[in-house]
């Protein structure tokens, strides 16, 4: 009798600016990991988010200091097997997504969330999980990570 392997779950925040909600945090609890892609804001946020799990994080075009200086801008993790390339803004993304054999990117900065397939590549962008702006809802994602095929959802938070 063949094992059946469980899903991993991948939490997806973004553009947080300072501001992590309670509502983010338990709907990010349970993730294998975290994804945050950028403008945090306050390096403590991470602190936070890696109680729940390991993150994988980004610098945003509103993250500075010492703290923000350690993040990368882009940077591409392996979850379960699959390649995720993690960017704020996507129009600043160096890779090529299918030359580099990605199955995800991850990204930020619209503050609208999104999901897209794009020539086999899932572009995910959580929108904001931080200060209400723009009139955009205030969201996260999930990547669901399953014999090395990623889906992804949007969840909205707060009504």
């Amino acid at each position: 009798m063949m094992a059946v392997m469980a899903a991993t779950l991948v939490g997806v925040i973004s553009d947080t600016h300072g501001l992590l909600r309670p509502e983010a945090l338990r709907t990010l609890s349970g993730a294998a990991h975290i994804i945050h892609a950028g403008d945090i804001e306050d390096g403590e946020a991470l602190s936070v988010l890696r109680r729940l799990a390991p993150v994988t994080a980004v610098r945003g075009n509103c993250d500075r200091g010492p703290w923000a200086d350690e993040l990368p801008v882009e940077t591409v993790v392996t979850i379960a097997g699959v390649h995720i390339a993690v960017v704020h803004d996507l129009s600043k993304l160096t890779l090529d997504a299918k030359a580099a054999d990605l199955s995800v990117v991850v990204s930020g900065h619209t503050h609208a969330p999104a999901r897209e397939l794009r020539d086999g590549v899932l572009y995910l962008n959580p929108g904001s999980a931080g200060p209400r702006r723009f009139g955009k809802p205030v969201s996260v994602g999930r990547l669901r990570i399953e014999a090395g095929a990623a889906s992804g959802e949007l969840i909205r938070l707060g009504g």
